[in-house]
């Protein structure tokens, strides 16, 4: 007999070896029964002695006895049988609905998964967007610096240029003042001597 489908081998399993054995005593014994009532026939068309009679009655009573327990036992298996064939489909639903909710944990997982790789690819992206905009800028930050240090150079050059004009311009009015003081003085005396000689030589009227 071919072993139910969903049945694994083990303690369930060794009710339906029990339940396949006592299924055979049974028809061997029907089969034994069906015997004896051939024999019974063939006694009443033959005659045997009474002996023999009473020893197929009694071997006959006996078989319908082990027969009726065979069938009471059967029928227990039958029921234990059934009982662990509710227990397996209780247990395969139950799987099945494990099975169902593990998958959809999952799917959920594997979501949520995927939700975060592409925020965190989103994130670098934009890490590196803000790292090449500080770059950038930090270049031309780099540049104005550059321009700003240019300028310095050319302001103090310009201040020094601007420096030895003013030293040069106060020399030369210095100088300036120096001749016009010269001047005046020799001017001023020229005119002293002047004054002088007409006063020793006046005109004659």
């Amino acid at each position: 007999m071919a072993t139910p489908a969903g049945w694994s081998q083990g303690g369930s399993g060794s009710v339906c070896l029990a339940f396949d054995q006592l299924r055979d005593v049974i028809e061997s014994q029907e089969e034994l029964i069906h015997q004896l009532r051939n024999v019974m026939v063939l006694q009443d068309e033959n005659f045997v002695s009474k002996e023999e009679f009473q020893a197929l009655e009694k071997k006959l009573v006996d078989e319908k006895a082990a027969h009726a327990k065979t069938k009471v036992l059967l029928t227990k298996e039958e029921e234990k049988l059934q009982f662990a064939l509710g227990e397996v489909e209780v247990l395969s639903k139950q799987l099945e609905k494990e099975k169902l909710a593990f998958e959809k944990a999952l799917s959920t997982v594997k979501s949520r998964a995927l939700q975060e790789s592409s925020k965190k690819d989103q994130l670098i992206t934009k890490c590196n967007e803000i790292e090449s905009h500080i770059i950038k800028q930090e270049d031309i930050l780099n540049g104005k610096e550059n321009e700003i240090k240019e300028l310095q150079q050319v302001i103090s050059q310009q201040k020094q240029i601007f420096r030895n004009h003013m030293s040069d311009f106060r020399i030369q009015r210095q100088q300036e003042n120096y001749m016009a003081q010269v001047l005046d003085q020799k001017h001023k005396k020229a005119l002293g001597t002047r004054q002088a000689w007409s006063h020793q030589h006046p005109r004659g009227k």
